[in-house]
């Protein structure tokens, strides 16, 4: 598993709108990398919500974020349609990602893991927790030390800065 210092792996995947993806196509932004057992269950469900209702938040900073499981894509564009995601939700079928960040749990799922990574891709910290809230908690902290607001994610960039929570 990556740990705090090291650059994150690379990948390649296809989101959820079958797109194809690549995490270091990110670089130059923080990003949150959160990886979840499995698609439309209650806790991931939960957790994609979470996310979702601090999306605007997390893109103000210039943060972009990533959610990985071992789903494929068709049932990641469903949970994707169902909760509203507005970020990548990247399909993992074959596992490949999940064994390259070392979260391959019981029952071929991946572990609710979560890598806050800095604009090079490098390791800030990583939060493991079968619990959905210490993931949102985290990069919620993590994201208020990220530094000046950049304006709202539909306008863009601002001319003036701003600190502090939105």
């Amino acid at each position: 598993m990556p740990t705090v210092g090291e650059l994150a792996p690379d990948f390649e995947g296809v989101d959820a709108a079958g797109a194809p993806f690549r995490l270091s196509s990110l670089r130059g932004a923080p990003v949150i990398l959160y990886f979840y057992p499995k698609a439309n269950t209650p806790g991931c469900t939960r957790e994609a919500r979470e996310f979702t209702s601090h999306h605007d938040e997390f893109a103000r900073r210039g943060i972009r974020l990533v959610g990985v499981s071992v789903d494929t894509v068709d049932a990641q564009r469903s949970f994707a349609e169902r909760c509203a995601v507005p970020f990548a939700l990247i399909a993992d079928a074959g596992r490949e990602i999940a064994r390259r960040y070392d979260v391959l749990g019981s029952f071929g799922l991946a572990r609710r893991v979560t890598f806050l990574l800095d604009p090079d891709l490098r390791v800030e910290r990583v939060v493991q927790s079968m619990l959905v809230g210490p993931h949102l908690a985290a990069a919620r902290e993590w994201a208020g030390r990220q530094g000046a607001l950049t304006g709202s994610p539909e306008t863009g960039p601002s001319s003036s800065v701003a600190k502090g929570e939105p």
